[in-house]
Parts: structure tokens; sequence; C-alpha cells
């Protein structure tokens, strides 16, 4: 089919909260990735290609974990994202320890990607349902100018094991996007979800949606995104710190009329690993799933 979307995998994290490379840690009954069940997932709903955005030091690691597995189900190609990808020389910074976030590593696979894509977390589990909304989206929704995001209820997408950042959404009516504000301490106190920062507590209602970086956009994005990101280059050369997220780049497209984000329900069942203490509690999610029959006992044989 000409019209099968792009999976983009965000596979260059440090997991420094998670002490170790979680993208290639085995959580499934034979020792899967949580990623493999985001590929199985999308290969059934419809997805033709997969591109895995990585560091050049887990290069070879991810190569080995997953293409004798998915290689002839789904077409397969591999980004790198460095300090230095897409970064004039004369904004180069030997200070900076790591590359510059979410959105950066989406422009880094501008080459890569010519249809239109979904990107997602390579440490998180987002469900059947969230890529078959998403992939229909991508197949029949999509525009230039309308993109996507799987919306989850907050409290279904916490961790018992300490803070969580989240991109907690406002949206209109029509279920499209306002805006985001992206919380970087988040946890259930007293049963409560509490935001803390700045000095500041905020309550949040249960229900409310909020971002897990899983996103569906038109290959058109490239181009705002690189605008974008020539404007955020000069302003942040001193931050050593400075991240280009990809609810920035959200954020900019709706305040400036440029592009809608339509919010899909299909957030359904989601974990990930934040924490290592995180890691049983996955472990038996996915024992879970497979006893239940939603995956086969081995998913590639």
């Amino acid at each position: 089919m000409q019209n099968k979307p792009t999976l983009l995998v965000l596979a260059a994290g440090m997991g420094s909260r998670y002490g170790g490379n979680k993208q290639v840690d085995g959580f499934g009954p034979h020792g899967e990735t949580i990623l493999e069940y985001s590929i199985y997932d999308a290969i059934r709903a419809g997805f033709g290609k997969v591109v895995f955005i990585v560091r050049q030091e887990i290069l070879e690691l991810a190569k080995e974990k997953f293409l004798p597995k998915i290689e002839g189900k789904i077409e397969v190609d591999f980004v790198l994202q460095s300090i230095t990808s897409h970064v004039p020389e004369e904004f180069q910074n030997p200070d900076r320890a790591k590359p510059y976030g979410t959105a950066h590593a989406v422009l880094c696979a501008k080459d890569a990607v010519k249809k239109p894509f979904a990107v997602i977390n390579a440490d998180d589990f987002y469900g059947k349902e969230a890529f078959e909304v998403i992939g229909k989206f991508l197949t029949n929704g999509v525009q230039p100018n309308l993109h996507a995001m799987v919306g989850y209820a907050i409290q279904n997408v916490l961790s018992d094991n300490g803070t969580v950042s989240r991109g907690v959404c406002e949206m209109n009516a029509s279920n499209q996007l306002i805006g985001m504000v992206e919380r970087t301490s988040i946890a259930k106190e007293g049963g409560k979800i509490i935001a803390k920062g700045d000095g500041e507590e905020i309550v949040i209602p249960e229900g409310t949606p909020v971002s897990m970086n899983f996103w569906g956009f038109h290959p058109a994005v490239f181009t705002d995104i690189e605008q974008m990101w020539n404007e955020f280059l000069p302003a942040n050369k001193e931050n050593i710190k400075s991240e280009f997220f990809i609810p920035l780049v959200a954020n900019d497209l709706i305040e400036s009329g440029k592009a809608a984000v339509e919010v899909l329900e299909g957030g359904k069942t989601w974990f990930g690993v934040t924490y290592t203490e995180d890691k049983p509690v996955v472990i038996e999610s996915l024992k879970k799933l497979h006893e239940l029959g939603e995956y086969p006992e081995n998913l590639w044989t």
C-alpha cells in the first residue's frame, strides 16, 4: 500500500534516571524490549517503515537487537542524533553534554521520512489502540496544516517510584490542542495528583489529557521545525542545557495559526520505565497481556 505511514522511534535518550540503556533492555517473556511491542503494534496497524533515531554509541547494539527480528516484516532505517547534528559550527558549544531533545531528534530524521509519520519514545508501551487511531489518522486525516497527538489520562501515566514529566494539555470543544505545559515533577500525594515547580504546587484533575510523546505529523512539519530550529540555535548558544522539544513546536504551530493538532482518544494502556523499580511492573503487565491473548507467545515467530 503506497500510503503506509512511517514510525519514527526516539531511541537516543540517555536513560539517566533508569540507569542504563532501557531502549534495548528485555521486559517481555522472551526478553522482548518494550519497543518491539510498539513495532509489532505499528505493523498490524498498517505502518510500512520504522526509523530508529539513535546515538552513535548504541547504533550497532540497536542493529544487533532489532534487525534479526523485524527485517523483512517492515522497512527499517537508522538515523544518528548527536550534539552537532544540524548545528552549524558557529553555534556549537564544546561544554554541551547531550543533544537538544525530541524536536531536534525529529529534525535529524528529515531525509529518512517522506510520508506521514508517528513519533514515539522507545521506552514507553503505548497499546495497540493508540497505534490503530494514529495509523488511521495518518492514512486518512492528516494534512499539511493538521497534525495529531494521542492523549492519555493523567492518572494512568504516573510512576509509583518517583516524579514524572508530562505535557499537560488544554483542548477546545473540537478536541484540538490549545496548548501544552510541560510539568517536570508530577506525583500522586495524599490521593491527589500534584505538579511541583518554581515554588508552587498545582493539583491536576484526574482525566486531564497529557502527552506521552505519541505524535502524528504530515511531512510538511519538517519545514516548520527547521525554521524554529534556526531561531532556537542563536538564542540558546550559551545555554548548554537548552532543549528543543516537540511540545515547543506544537505550541508554536498552534499559536501562529500555521497548523492545528488534534488530540486522538486512543490512549487506553500505557506503562514505562522511568526508574529501575518500574521494571518488575512492566514485566508483569506484559506477561498479563500475553496471557490475555493480546500478543502471541512469541512476537516474531
